[in-house]
């Protein structure tokens, strides 16, 4: 091989080097945390609201992901409203995975482990919590924080959480309060 060719192939191959290398050292710096906190005012009393929301089989009547595919197969294991009970899904359009209540503080917050299996595996921490405004009103606040770990953090640089779950959790409020007002 010529000097000239050999220079090429170096000077090709660091550049290949740095293409793949600059997206992780791109994610050293990106943040690894999401949080997404959507809420809603219901015209009902704090504990109706709070005694429907803390089934988890509650959930397919408002969730937006729920309603994606009506052929999703279900999985519930468990006492619904208590800790431990698990709603698990397995869908086309939504892929695989489980929540489980993992926490209730009664009248006022459920916790759940938010545990996705497929299209890729990750987990959050998800509540719902509720605060009476005045004796017929609640504000119900449906919330999310998750963790990316290095270097899936990279794509917190091209997806907006916040705009992509708040939606969802805005359209999933929306149908709350309008499930619990026209009871």
């Amino acid at each position: 091989m010529s000097p000239k060719t050999v220079k090429i192939l170096k000077i090709t191959a660091i550049v290949i080097v740095v293409l793949v290398a600059l997206p992780f050292i791109a994610a050293l710096f990106v943040g690894k945390d999401i949080s997404v906190e959507r809420s809603v005012i219901i015209d009902r009393p704090n504990q109706q609201v709070f005694d429907y929301i803390k089934h988890l089989r509650n959930q397919d009547n408002y969730s937006t992901w729920a309603a994606m595919d009506p052929d999703m197969k279900r999985d519930f294991r468990g006492t619904d409203g208590t800790v431990g009970f698990v709603s698990a899904w397995d869908s086309e359009e939504t892929g695989k995975g489980e929540q489980e209540i993992v926490g209730i503080t009664e009248g006022e917050r459920i916790d759940f482990a938010l545990r996705f299996i497929e299209p890729f595996e990750s987990s959050a921490d998800v509540y719902m919590a509720t605060e009476p405004v005045s004796e017929e009103q609640t504000r119900v606040t449906w919330g999310m924080e998750s963790r990316f770990a290095y270097p899936m953090n990279l794509m917190l640089l091209f997806m907006d959480f916040e705009e992509l779950i708040g939606d969802d959790y805005d359209i999933g409020l929306a149908r709350l309060k309008e499930i619990l007002e026209n009871e």
